[in-house]
């Protein structure tokens, strides 16, 4: 495949919702040449659709240049646990169209990012218990993770 993997990638639901680090890297890591690698590698991979959680719209330009659809929703550190429900939304809205394929990231794949998801599970019902979707979104990205992320799961809204 051409291009170059995002740090991070993984696939939560195969073939239809990944995740990654901030495409092209962040802060003064961030390169263009990168970016641009990255986004070639996505798109080659099937990816069509990118949700960020950045602060800001950085890289917006470039999703749109390279022909993938955009959702962006604000995920700081003034993020609060009841505002979850409106990311599950964003993601359902951007996973709706038929043939959707999405990435959602954020500088790093952090435990917000992955409580994020292991609650996306559980609001979608493709995993009921919330003690089993902790368990599947850590073994899916391969770690374990702390409070800060565990408070997200039993969001369902």
């Amino acid at each position: 495949m051409a291009g170059l993997e995002p740090r991070g990638f993984t696939w939560v639901i195969n073939g239809k919702l990944a995740v990654s680090e901030r495409i092209g890297g962040y802060g003064i890591q961030h390169r263009r040449v990168r970016r641009e690698e990255e986004i070639l590698w996505l798109v080659e991979a099937g990816i069509n659709s990118v949700v960020s959680l950045l602060a800001g719209n950085q890289n917006e330009a470039a999703y749109e240049l390279a022909g993938l659809a955009y959702a962006h929703y604000v995920v700081d550190d003034d993020f609060d646990v009841e505002q979850a429900p409106a990311i599950f939304a964003v993601l359902s809205d951007a996973l709706k169209p038929a043939g959707a394929v999405v990435l959602l990231h954020r500088d790093l794949v952090d435990d917000t990012v992955v409580g994020l998801l292991g609650g996306y599970l559980v609001h979608t019902g493709l995993v009921e218990d919330p003690i089993v979707a902790t368990a599947t979104i850590q073994e899916i990205i391969g770690r374990a993770m702390g409070p800060e992320g565990r408070r997200l799961i039993s969001q369902k809204a």
